[in-house]
């Protein structure tokens, strides 16, 4: 008697085969080598593509090394220095530019604390960029005769040392490019004796020393916080609004500066930096 038994006929239906992670990565592989061949065929394309491949990494690598360069040297010249200059050109308007630099410790702690409370009161917290202050600005915006402005200090270094004047998408993005940069390279108190040095607070004047030489007499060394305060207060249009002649408008947005000053909590706000 035969005890086997008998053979299964039946059999499993193939299990499908799961892609596995490469497989997902293949397409967009795949659509990357047909993209070289296609260039590689072509030597036109392919000696554009690659001048446009050196050109970005030599302005990539160069925008790092600079902005290395100018951690530890003083920023005699910016982009809007030139622009000033080339503006006066085939007018009356004298062309000298009224600009000194000064270290951080040789500016009063009053302009430095006058300029964050004035421009940025959460510069010594934030990362390059205010979210918040952007919401409140635009909410702010609706209902002001006078538009208020969102960008950090750090922004206004980015562009005021780096980029042209303008408005446009390519200028935004670098602006965020370098005030990313500037923040991991910098650290905040370069970024702010940066700023005291070439911010515009005049009439072909640039930085907090240029100014108070020039409308109060003496080095920022010794500005008082009420003079600090004055240089602060013109720096959303500086060419308009004036140090030495104050408006109504001025003295109390002077005043105001100096009462964020003091709710900031004096000088300690920022000796941390």
């Amino acid at each position: 008697m035969n005890t086997q038994r008998p053979s299964n006929t039946f059999r499993q239906p193939p299990r499908p085969r799961q892609p596995t992670p490469s497989s997902y990565r293949s397409k967009p592989a795949g659509r990357w080598r047909r993209f070289r061949t296609y260039v590689q065929q072509r030597p036109l394309f392919e000696r554009i593509y690659r001048f446009l491949l050196k050109t970005f990494l030599i302005l990539f690598l160069g925008s790092i090394g600079y902005v290395i360069l100018l951690k530890y040297v003083p920023v005699w010249i910016t982009p809007l220095m030139v622009s000033r200059w080339v503006d006066t050109l085939g007018t009356d308007e004298s062309s000298k530019l009224y600009k000194d630099w000064q270290s951080y410790d040789d500016i009063s702690k009053e302009a430095a604390l006058a300029v964050v409370a004035s421009e940025d009161q959460h510069f010594p917290t934030h990362w390059g960029f205010d979210f918040e202050g952007i919401q409140d600005a635009i909410k702010e915006n609706q209902r002001r005769k006078r538009p208020r402005g969102a960008s950090t200090i750090s922004q206004q270094v980015a562009k005021n040392v780096f980029l042209w004047n303008g408005r446009s998408y390519i200028r935004k993005g670098l602006e965020v490019y370098f005030t990313v940069l500037i923040e991991l390279v910098w650290g905040k108190k370069r970024i702010l004796e940066v700023y005291l040095n070439v911010a515009e607070t005049g009439p072909m004047t640039f930085g907090v020393e240029a100014a108070s030489q020039r409308f109060y007499g003496h080095s920022a060394k010794t500005l008082t916080r009420d003079e600090a305060a004055r240089i602060a207060a013109v720096l959303p249009n500086p060419r308009q609004f004036s140090i030495k002649r104050p408006s109504g408008y001025i003295q109390g947005r002077t005043r105001w500066i100096s009462r964020q000053m003091r709710r900031l909590g004096g000088q300690r706000y920022i000796r941390n930096l």
